[in-house]
């Protein structure tokens, strides 16, 4: 499973790509699976 956010700058990116992360994670805890203990971001 992937996914890919686009943004006119760099920053708009980045900001697309944290707020997709963090809709999975509340996707997957809403759903009870399990998550990991942290969250970190890294643009590529």
């Amino acid at each position: 499973m992937g996914n890919m956010v686009y943004g006119s700058t760099k920053q708009e990116a980045q900001s697309k790509v944290e707020a997709l992360a963090l809709r999975v994670i509340a996707d997957r805890i809403e759903e009870q699976q399990s998550t990991t203990g942290h969250v970190t971001f890294a643009a590529a």
